[in-house]
């Protein structure tokens, strides 16, 4: 059985929050909770863990997106904010703090699941870039570990760069362990030697 996906609402109108619900009702089986006070938001968003946040507000202040992205951590679970205006200063500082989906005078019932929808897969798009972008990262910071490594024992041994690979991957192989982690041992050593 898969989980609800579970929302969190944040509106303050009842009205508009009941519209909110009912929409999201019709389209699926959520488990939706509303916070209608946006003192406490980030607590308050935090203590329900929620997989999405849907955020409707008339003009969202610099303060309420601070507290948003403390709440709700935009890095880790979707967020589509509807907001009546907006300016650019605004506009940008959301997008900066990771909203999924930022939605100006644009709050329809029969646009809410789609926008939502668009911004799940937003975030798990962005999500899988962040994750592609910190693996080049380190692949990068391990190449260059394995290349001070086969330079130190090219100078020590006076082999060239093929043997010198050779040499870590063998030493790597007997002791069980990656070429980085021998290659990071040796250039480790190496600055104590010297």
């Amino acid at each position: 059985m898969t989980k609800k996906l579970s929302i969190v609402v944040v509106e303050q109108d009842r009205e508009r929050a009941m519209l909110i619900v009912d929409s999201l009702r019709e389209t699926g089986d959520y488990d939706i909770f509303v916070i209608a006070e946006e003192t406490g938001l980030a607590r308050r968003i935090s203590e329900r863990n929620p997989d999405v946040v849907l955020v409707d507000v008339a003009n969202p202040s610099r303060d309420m997106l601070e507290e948003l992205t403390l709440a709700s951590s935009p890095m880790d679970r979707p967020v589509a904010m509807f907001v009546d205006r907006s300016d650019d200063g605004v506009t940008k500082a959301a997008i900066e703090a990771g909203v999924s989906a930022y939605v100006v005078d644009g709050l329809r019932a029969d646009r809410i699941k789609p926008i939502l929808d668009a911004a799940i897969t937003r975030f798990h798009m962005f999500a899988r870039m962040r994750a592609e972008l910190q693996a080049t990262k380190r692949a990068l910071e391990e190449r260059k570990v394995i290349d001070r490594a086969k330079g130190l024992l090219m100078k020590a041994k006076g082999i060239d760069e093929d043997a010198a690979y050779a040499l870590l991957r063998k030493a790597a192989m007997d002791q069980g362990r990656k070429v980085v982690d021998v290659a990071g041992a040796l250039v480790t050593a190496a600055g104590l030697l010297s």
